[in-house]
């Protein structure tokens, strides 16, 4: 166990080297500089490249972000006048974090539900229709979902406010935004790994023995069918932060996701970087813990040493 864990953190480590090289010169590509304002002129402008040191060439500059990095040193954003990344992320993430974590929690029990349903229910338009709603549900882009839960439950039915994160009523369309698409995958993958379950040769013993049915449901089949979905829960969680940043910009949320578009758009080197590296650890963070649930829940799954 302690070696799978050591080789899953080396390996998480180079790919968050590897992700902050690459999107630390992509940026540097890009036309223009932090300071880049129609009403600063030349000169300013100069000499505030010199004193943030981003006149000098690329792989000096890298260099020393290295450095400060492995100090824990994000940086100072260039556009938040005495802000800081670690400042900014601290102040941003929990407003992302909160929608990610109750739109999962959602999809999970929910997608849950549906998929058994479809799995066991023999009435055919019921499992036709949960069907017809996950393939819709997988099918629709979150953005034109997101326009449509404003325009019609927002702006013309007037029942939930669209723009904010202040009241709990305030979550409700972009928490339903955010958990659709992944409830719709859960939904499927837990009716196919359910089906497969319940054919298993283990189940079949259980029922010969005579346990009782909701046992065999819950702690045999269930058990095992939720393997695939604990799998996915890594990248799908990461999905729901990252896939948040055009929701937090329809619904105008003061998250990451705002924060990460509007860096972007004005060119906030460090700040586009400390949110990615941000982003990278949550990740790499969430496919361990997902692997070890995995081995911890089913005995019969090996962590590699």
């Amino acid at each position: 166990m302690a070696k799978y864990i050591g080789k899953r953190l080396l390996m998480g480590i180079i790919s968050i080297f590897a992700l902050i090289t690459v999107t630390f010169f992509l940026v540097h590509l890009m036309p223009g500089n932090p300071f880049n304002l129609e009403n600063v002129n030349q000169a300013v402008q100069d000499r505030l490249m010199s004193y943030y040191g981003l006149d000098r060439p690329p792989h000096e500059q890298f260099g020393m972000y290295l450095e400060k990095l492995l100090q824990g040193d994000l940086g100072i954003s260039y556009k938040k006048v005495g802000m800081t990344v670690n400042e900014l992320i601290a102040l941003k993430a929990p407003a992302t974090i909160q929608l990610g974590v109750i739109a999962y929690v959602l999809a999970l029990v929910l997608g849950t539900a549906l998929g058994i349903v479809m799995a066991v229910s023999k009435r055919e338009v019921l499992r036709g229709g949960i069907m017809f709603v996950t393939v819709l549900g997988i099918s629709i882009p979150n953005y034109v979902l997101a326009l449509i839960l404003m325009l019609v439950l927002g702006v013309q039915l007037d029942w939930f406010p669209v723009l904010g994160l202040d009241t709990p009523m305030h979550y409700v369309l972009p928490v339903i935004t955010l958990t659709v698409y992944p409830l719709a995958q859960i939904a499927k993958l837990v009716r196919s790994s359910y089906m497969e379950a319940m054919n298993q040769d283990y189940v079949i013993m259980a029922k010969a023995k005579g346990l009782k049915p909701a046992r065999v449901a819950f702690v045999h089949v269930l058990k095992n069918a939720m393997i695939p979905v604990i799998t996915i829960s890594g990248p799908m969680i990461a999905f729901l932060l990252t896939g948040s940043f055009v929701v937090e910009n329809l619904f105008t949320i003061p998250g990451i996701g705002l924060e990460f578009v509007q860096a972007v758009s004005n060119r906030d080197y460090t700040v586009i970087l400390g949110l990615t590296i941000f982003l990278g650890m949550i990740l790499v963070l969430c496919n361990l813990i997902s692997d070890i649930i995995c081995a911890l829940v089913d005995p019969r799954i090996k962590l590699e040493d």
